[in-house]
């Protein structure tokens, strides 16, 4: 019994021996195979070991110094060049008795518009007539007086009157002939026409305000209004707080929800020296060639303006880490050692962010993986 007891208490101590040995050699193992440190935090310096898997995970690059310009996006409208468009006003009243276009029509320099019985025009043609009876009357008699005189038998006070009725004569009827020749008249004609009223310029009628038949009763009223819009304004509405930003001469991409995709190039033309009172925005024009036709007056549209900038850095957006309230990149300070460093950044742009404050040109900075340094 007692041999029984001491056979398997031997095997018990080498099962338990053997089981200790297995244990302490698995325990080293485990210290063995254990990695290093991705990184490692020495006074507020990230260090990134050689042997360190983040090696091949994070990409530094030096932050881009150059001057770009911001451009900045307006709400605006289509417009036709005031210098461009004309209020077709009748030179006399009267009543229409022909209109010869229609509201949209295309016309030409000269062309036809309406026929206006006139009794003023009337008036004036019968001015004349008189004017040119009165100074064919006092030439004669001018005619006689220098006759007289040189036969001896008339006094010098009687042909210097003769002269000055004639001079009178001849300035009334010159008078008569001009005002007859601005109302549309035709002072050497044999008969009398009612009044022609023609286009001042080529365009597009894009006011209409009479009908044959009716009167036109007031000669400072416009009967139509005549737009040229080869060429067009688009017209940007800027707030009162980005006013000072804009000059003329910068550079403006205009898009137009009526043509996706598509881009008109121009630059400011007219800055408005006095801001809308009731919106507080001031007006900046742009002049676009528009000989196609695909700008209407009255579009709306977005003005893009490129506003000047000093030179700054610019780092891409995947650098931009937040931590806490502040957003903060890492630098490196020395190979594969980095310090997190807050920014004030300006304006996103499609090809990087502008940095205001915490960067320099010649620093370099993790642009991509940052993220895992982060925590």
């Amino acid at each position: 019994m007692f041999h029984h007891l001491t056979k398997n208490g031997s095997r018990l101590s080498i099962v338990i021996a053997v089981a200790l040995s297995m244990a302490a050699c698995s325990h080293g193992g485990n210290e063995a195979a254990e990695a290093p440190p991705a990184f490692t935090v020495d006074h507020g310096l990230l260090k990134v070991p050689e042997n360190s898997s983040l090696r091949k995970e994070l990409i530094v690059q030096p932050v881009d110094m150059r001057q770009a310009p911001h451009a900045m996006v307006f709400p605006a409208n289509v417009e036709a060049d005031p210098a461009r468009t004309a209020n077709v006003l009748p030179a006399l009243t009267g009543k229409v008795i022909e209109l010869k276009v229609g509201l949209g029509d295309h016309v030409n320099r000269g062309q036809l518009l309406a026929v206006i019985d006139s009794g003023d025009l009337a008036q004036a043609n019968s001015d004349v007539v008189k004017a040119r009876d009165a100074m064919n009357l006092a030439k004669k008699a001018l005619d006689r007086a220098q006759g007289v005189k040189a036969a001896g038998g008339n006094a010098v006070k009687d042909l210097e009157a003769a002269q000055s009725g004639y001079n009178q004569a001849l300035a009334e009827y010159n008078r008569a002939r001009t005002r007859l020749v601005a109302v549309g008249g035709e002072p050497d004609a044999q008969t009398t026409h009612p009044m022609q009223v023609t286009a001042p310029m080529a365009g597009y009628v894009t006011a209409l305000s009479v009908a044959p038949g009716t009167y036109v009763n007031d000669a400072t009223a416009s009967m139509m209004t005549i737009s040229n819009l080869d060429s067009v304004w688009i017209t940007a509405n800027v707030p009162e707080s980005d006013s000072g930003l804009i000059a003329k001469g910068q550079k403006v991409d205009a898009t137009l929800v009526a043509y996706p995709g598509k881009v008109f190039h121009g630059n400011v033309s007219f800055v408005n020296p006095v801001l809308q009172s009731d919106t507080r925005r001031d007006l900046v024009r742009v002049t676009f060639a528009n000989s196609d036709g695909l700008l209407k007056p009255n579009m709306f549209a977005n003005a893009s303006i490129d506003i000047p900038q000093p030179e700054q850095v610019f780092i891409p957006q995947s650098a931009l880490l937040m931590n806490n309230d502040s957003i903060t990149v890492f630098v490196e300070v020395s190979p594969w050692t980095f310090e997190r460093r807050t920014v004030d950044i300006s304006y996103d742009e499609s090809d990087g962010t502008r940095v205001l404050k915490g960067l320099k040109q010649g620093d370099r900075v993790i642009v991509r993986g940052g993220v895992l340094l982060n925590d």
